[in-house]
């Protein structure tokens, strides 16, 4: 499994779904959690993934403040949509 050469900046993941339990759905952040690229792996690829570019796993925090943000940038602060969706 090839390693992202990205320096001393941190790499996350993001387990969204796992697919019959053969596949993992997963976000993969380099330095900020909240830009990211959906990816899926069969499972054992995924765990070589996450030990070749030693990943962290988000936490719980994290993943609220990333929720937070993409539906600020989905709905705006002040629009219908926003007012209706909350």
């Amino acid at each position: 499994m090839r390693r992202f050469e990205v320096g001393d900046k941190s790499k996350y993941v993001r387990i969204r779904n796992i697919v019959r339990d053969q596949f993992v759905e997963f976000d993969f952040a380099i330095d900020d959690p909240r830009l990211y690229v959906e990816l899926i792996l069969p499972k054992k690829a995924f765990d070589e993934f996450c030990i070749a570019n030693q990943v962290t796993e988000m936490t719980p925090e994290q993943c609220q403040l990333v929720d937070e943000d993409a539906e600020k940038w989905r709905y705006g602060t002040d629009t219908l949509a926003a007012k209706h969706n909350r």
